[in-house]
């Protein structure tokens, strides 16, 4: 392929993304509206901090909180990038780049396929799937880490097979690590995949260090500087939050208030049956986001041909030693986590791989069926087209359903007229509030807020004390178990005034 073939699949890109893009008018969802969030308050020179609380898993002390102590930084890093470059703090400055960086991947893969097999044509059919990526496509404008991982995971395997590819490894491993926490993952295969080149070369012992040496500099020339971060805010390399996060026995416990009820002992007392169950449902939950999400449904059976077809090839054993891991960590550790959206956010990273796979499985299955005189000799070039053209559809639908049809939001847009109700009772412009997001009203409103606690009444009032918080916005969609009866019977609750209702939110004044 020429440099006219790789800008032209990132136009094509381009426009697919501006059209997707066009449809989004927020994040839309809580990740999403943490990252950007996070690049407004770096934009506006406050740092890493956060004028939020979305969990309690760190035992906050309050506002203003040190931010990316459960998610990592780099998607706020990017967003941030654009708000500098535009000089404004709009969300189409934050997601600047992240549009540009979705565009990238289609010609980024087409790079990886040739490289791996030379052949202009399964070049252009691998950059057209990344064009068209599915269940990833709403997700790639947005701020998050998606297209991220996708360049990332893409130039890991470009340069895997380079001769001494070691500190590149590292670098990427460390931004991986800085994106998400399996980024650490990548550190761990880096490693693998020195021993793997050291025992192939039938070197001695000695030659393993200076590859792990470039390749740890690497990865601490990225993650160095956060660590040291985390070690002056919380006092250890990372935050509290996401060892915590490993005894959680429902996912609701997530927003758990005070989290030291999360523990070990507390796990094991829900019970053997409990937590094998939760690892079933989370297994079952994961096969279908391989299948479904990472595989494009059509796709799955070529990118499993083709790694068997490649399965000799040290980059392509280290693709399916990753993915294996990725779904054991999600499905065994944090099934909660994996299940809800985390394997398909990690397994972004090996997409580039995927996309390149498949049509060299597709050409190897059409060969055999022409050679048993099924197929003619253009079958290869029809059935490409065909599953191009299944890729594009099943990319509309998804966009038609999860922007258009659903509404490309989670309760956000709501929060203006919850707003102006306290507003127009009284509330102070530093008041903060209990919402069900508080990253998203804090987006659409300014105001400060503390995500509603997983918890009976008492709970709420104990945060409400803890933090000085006065105003409890109770969506119908927050209606968990344990706080269900006082969305649905408000007069029954004296320690609680019931101040009114904003399209199925009721407000309430905690004295």
């Amino acid at each position: 392929m020429n440099r006219r073939s790789y800008l032209f699949l990132f136009l094509i890109a381009l426009a697919v993304q501006a059209v997707v893009a066009s449809l989004q008018t927020i994040p839309g969802y809580l990740d999403a509206d943490y990252y950007f969030l996070g690049g407004v308050q770096l934009a506006q020179g406050k740092g890493f901090t956060e004028p939020y609380l979305w969990n309690s898993l760190d035992d906050p002390a309050g506002l203003p909180h040190p931010s990316h102590g459960y998610w990592l930084p780099l998607a706020s890093i990017v967003s941030a990038l654009g708000m500098w470059l535009t000089g404004q703090q709009t969300y189409a400055a934050g997601r600047l780049f992240f549009i540009l960086i979705a565009a990238l991947v289609p010609p980024l893969t087409a790079a990886l396929s040739i490289k791996f097999f030379r052949t202009p044509a399964f070049a252009w059919t691998s950059g057209l799937l990344a064009v068209f990526p599915v269940f990833h496509l709403p997700f790639l404008p947005v701020p998050d880490n998606y297209g991220i991982l996708m360049i990332l995971g893409g130039l890991y395997f470009l340069l895997a097979d380079r001769p001494r590819p070691w500190f590149w490894l590292g670098l990427l491993a460390g931004l991986m690590s800085l994106a998400r926490s399996d980024g650490l993952l990548w550190l761990a295969l880096t490693f693998l995949f020195i021993f793997w080149r050291i025992r192939d070369g039938k070197q001695p012992i000695s030659a393993w260090f200076q590859p792990v040496a470039l390749a740890l500099l690497g990865f601490l020339l990225i993650m160095g500087p956060w660590y040291a971060r985390n070690l002056s805010v919380f006092g250890a390399p990372m935050s509290p939050s996401g060892s915590r996060a490993l005894w959680l026995t429902v996912y609701d416990e997530t927003f758990i208030y005070p989290a030291s009820q999360l523990s070990l002992q507390s796990w094991l007392a829900s019970g053997w049956d409990a937590i094998l169950g939760v690892r079933w449902w989370a297994f079952t939950n994961n096969i279908q986001t391989v299948f479904a999400a990472q595989g494009h449904i059509i796709v799955f059976p070529f990118i499993l041909g083709g790694m068997w077809l490649l399965r000799k090839d040290r980059r392509v054993q280290l693709a399916m030693l990753a993915w294996a891991a990725l779904f054991l960590v999600m499905t065994l550790i944090f099934p909660f986590a994996g299940s809800r959206g985390s394997f398909f956010h990690a397994g972004a990273a090996l997409q580039p791989l995927f996309w390149v796979l498949t049509p060299h499985a597709l050409e190897q299955v059409v060969a055999w069926a022409r050679s048993r005189g099924r197929f003619t000799n253009h079958a290869y070039v029809v059935f490409r087209i065909a599953l191009l053209q299944v890729v594009i559809m099943l990319s509309i639908w998804v966009v038609w359903t999860r922007v258009i049809q659903n509404g490309w939001q989670e309760g956000e847009l709501s929060y203006p007229a919850v707003e102006q109700f306290l507003v127009e009772r009284g509330a102070a412009p530093g008041d903060p509030v209990i919402v069900l997001s508080a990253p998203g009203y804090y987006m659409m409103t300014g105001r400060p807020a503390f995500v509603q606690p997983y918890g009976d009444v008492d709970t709420l009032l104990a945060v409400a004390e803890r933090y000085d918080i006065h105003y409890f916005a109770f969506e119908a969609q927050g209606k968990l178990k344990p706080l269900r009866d006082l969305y649905d019977h408000p007069e029954m609750y004296a320690e609680i005034e019931y101040m009114g209702e904003v399209n199925d939110t009721r407000i309430y004044r905690i004295p």
